[in-house]
């Protein structure tokens, strides 16, 4: 009578923490905008929601330096290749840039086909 082994199934793949990821970077990226406008004397909205909607530019080299507040929470270091060179029109587009990117960096990082 034969034997046979099964393969141990293929650890799951943590999901990427979307929602602690897109909170952390709105949050920092608020802030870098309140200072940014504090600077230069621009009048932002009231509240977090509405700034993160609002044409305002967002460097590229303060999303890099941002990137740092990220990687505990992903658990690796982050490339500066998923800013997009020229920054972004807003808060709101920044993320909707830098979100898939990390995901995709993510997945790639923790073994997953993407």
């Amino acid at each position: 009578m034969a034997t046979t082994t099964l393969a141990p199934p293929p650890a799951a793949i943590a999901p990427f923490p979307l929602a602690a990821v897109e909170a952390k970077l709105r949050d920092e990226l608020v802030e870098a905008v309140k200072i940014e406008a504090s600077i230069r004397g621009v009048s932002l909205p009231a509240t977090s929601a509405q700034i993160s909607k609002t044409a305002v530019h967002v460097d590229s080299l303060v999303v890099v330096a941002i990137l740092c507040t990220v990687e505990p929470i992903v658990g690796f270091d982050l490339s500066e290749s998923v800013v997009r060179a020229g920054g972004y029109t807003s808060v709101d587009n920044a993320l909707e840039s830098l979100l898939p990117r990390l995901e995709k960096e993510w997945t790639k990082k923790k073994g997953a086909k993407a």
